[in-house]
């Protein structure tokens, strides 16, 4: 559904450091700088990037948006959580774990980065 997904950071080297850490956790490498100055992650077909605003303005977290990160079993979502926490992020909402939802059962955590947007790790466990 989505071809790529930017985030704004005023340090970009701060979020270079906490992304290459937690995008590490789901089999990515690190980011490589780009001729404009952005982050850019390459990993299973998708596109995420990290950069200063284009208007010159500071870069700010979008309230009530949220970007969720597919992992493949709740081990990764720990491995995530914790090096989210590591190199600069903060955890918020519930401690990482099961929930109950109307898609059905649920691992989660949550964590905002350096610049405080909003993050989720997110294992959808089997159904019966």
């Amino acid at each position: 559904m989505f071809s790529h997904i930017v985030v704004g950071a005023n340090d970009i080297e701060a979020s270079k450091a906490f992304y290459d850490a937690l995008l590490s956790t789901l089999g990515a490498k690190p980011g490589f700088v780009d001729p404009k100055g952005n982050v850019v992650y390459l990993h299973a077909g998708a596109l995420f990037i990290v950069g200063h605003p284009r208007n010159g303005e500071p870069a700010t977290h979008a309230n009530g948006a949220t970007i969720g990160f597919s992992c493949a079993s709740p081990d990764v979502v720990e491995a995530w959580h914790a090096a989210g926490v590591g190199n600069g992020g903060v955890s918020v909402e519930d401690p990482p774990g099961p929930r109950q939802s109307p898609f059905g059962p649920l691992y989660l955590a949550y964590l905002r980065d350096p610049a405080g947007n909003k993050l989720c790790a997110t294992h959808r466990a089997a159904q019966a």
